[in-house]
């Protein structure tokens, strides 16, 4: 079956990442990629991003063998330490002082694979983000204010969290919210599939 004409599904069940492929106006499945995303030990950052997207779109794929399958990962890396996703007030509160007036890399990674024709890229998409010298104050009105536990680095940047930060340096405006578009529209194109 040429690519062209396979399905294309998207091995995570982030919202934000859902937003932003709807973006590129092809339809799409959505399925869970089961994957554990324990760190592996001394795990630097950006690999554990690389191995935990290209997991999500193999296990998806196995499933799916036919399709096109993206998995995407992000991790938050403060001086080669990863950060993951808060999950609670309080760990997002502990994040959120580690990181202030520190320059943070969100590592974003994506896969696109395709078990019946043999495909298989990732790429990595770096964004440089420097917070502000935040005080206590700040920390806990933005986050009872937006609550961002299910974010990498306990930050939205397309939200209020944009107020936490002094500046941010990346090639691809939509790594930092999850998925990055420009990569993985020349991903999706190298597999076969229109845009």
């Amino acid at each position: 079956m040429p690519n062209s004409h396979r399905a294309l599904i998207l091995g995570s069940t982030s919202r934000y990442r859902h937003e932003l492929l709807s973006r590129l106006r092809v339809p799409f499945q959505v399925v869970a990629p089961h994957v554990d995303e324990t760190p592996l030990p001394d795990e630097a950052p950006q690999a554990l991003a690389c191995r935990l997207a290209l997991a999500k779109a193999k296990a998806v794929s196995a499933l799916h063998p036919q399709a096109v399958v993206i998995g995407s990962d992000q991790v938050a890396d403060l001086a080669g330490e990863p950060l993951g996703k808060p999950g609670t007030h309080e760990r997002a509160v502990a994040q959120l002082q580690r990181m202030r007036g520190q320059t943070v890399v969100f590592q974003t990674a994506v896969a696109v694979v395709c078990e019946a024709s043999g495909f298989e890229q990732c790429a990595l998409a770096q964004v440089k983000v420097e917070f502000r010298d935040l005080s206590d104050a700040e920390i806990e009105s933005y986050l009872l204010a937006e609550q961002p536990y299910d974010c990498a680095g306990s930050a939205k940047s397309e939200g209020l969290g944009i107020s936490l930060l002094e500046a941010i340096h990346n090639d691809d405006p939509t790594a930092l919210i999850g998925l990055p578009l420009i990569r993985t529209t020349r991903m999706l194109r190298a597999a076969g599939l229109p845009l």
